[in-house]
This record gives C-alpha cells, structure tokens and sequence, in this order.
C-alpha cells in the first residue's frame, strides 16, 4: 500500500504486517494523491507543491519529476495515476486540467 500525507511524504506500507517499508522524500507540500504502476514498480505522487513525481518503489529513489511551471501546472496536483499500459501518468489539477504525462 502507499500513502500520502500533509507532511509532504509519501509512505510504502507492508499490508500483512502493517509496518512501513519506505518513506519517500522529495514534495515541499502536502502529498494529496499516490498510486502504483500497474506492475508495482513505480510509485507516482502529486502534491501542493504543484509537482508530480514518479519513484521507485524498491528503493525510494525520484526518477521522475516535473519542474515547476512544466506541463502548465499552476496549482496543486490533487489526482494521480498510472495509465494501464503503464507507460503514461495522467493528473488533475485545482486549475481544472487534466494531463497525461510520459513516465518513462
């Protein structure tokens, strides 16, 4: 399972045991939305800082992120996901667009 928080972390969690495996640092504001690629290997997050960010998830390193201003992003990323294929993210934000973002 992963998370996201107000203390601008992202969370990997163990759900048999309920212990956290990794924290991933990177976001200067609040995490609002987190998902895993499709094969479990990548983790992206989106956050108030108005970035999105793609780790992995094995060991907890950024391997992808915007910059600011990128992709005109002008506030808070507040949806994230991996498309199906696995190859694409798309993401919403409070400035009413939605965007699909290369992940490789």
């Amino acid at each position: 399972v992963v998370s996201g928080s107000a203390d601008n972390l992202v969370k990997i969690w163990d759900v048999e045991t309920g212990a956290e495996v990794r924290t991933l640092t990177g976001h200067s504001g609040k995490v609002l939305s987190v998902a895993f690629s499709p094969d479990s290997k990548r983790v992206v997050s989106g956050s108030s800082d108005n970035l999105v960010k793609i780790w992995n998830a094995d060991t907890g390193v950024e391997v992808r992120s915007t910059l600011p201003g990128d992709l005109s992003i002008v506030n808070s990323v507040n949806s994230v996901t991996f498309c199906p294929e696995g190859k694409h993210v798309v993401f919403g934000s409070t400035d009413n667009l939605v965007k699909i973002w290369d992940a490789e």
